[in-house]
């Protein structure tokens, strides 16, 4: 994938998030932003840039973070 799509892909997530009417779906946004956070990362990282820690930094959630949301919404979590 063309990595200038990947970075139009993260900022729309961004923007959906930014205007999600629920925490879960906000959340949901955010870990799909962080997946392609880290795509763009191992791009940047294959041809040397150095920004691509900052990508990795971002990409740091991920669907056991979702996970552990979800459940703390529905009361499983204290």
């Amino acid at each position: 994938m063309d990595l200038n799509q990947l970075y139009f892909d993260h900022q729309i997530l961004l923007m959906k998030a930014e205007r999600a009417v629920s925490a879960q779906l906000r959340h949901e946004h955010e870990v799909s932003a962080s997946h392609i956070a880290g795509r763009i990362g191992c791009m940047q990282r294959s041809m040397g840039a150095a920004s691509a820690p900052s990508w990795d930094a971002l990409a740091a959630i991920d669907e056991r973070s979702l996970a552990s949301h979800v459940r703390h919404q529905q009361g499983y979590v204290a």
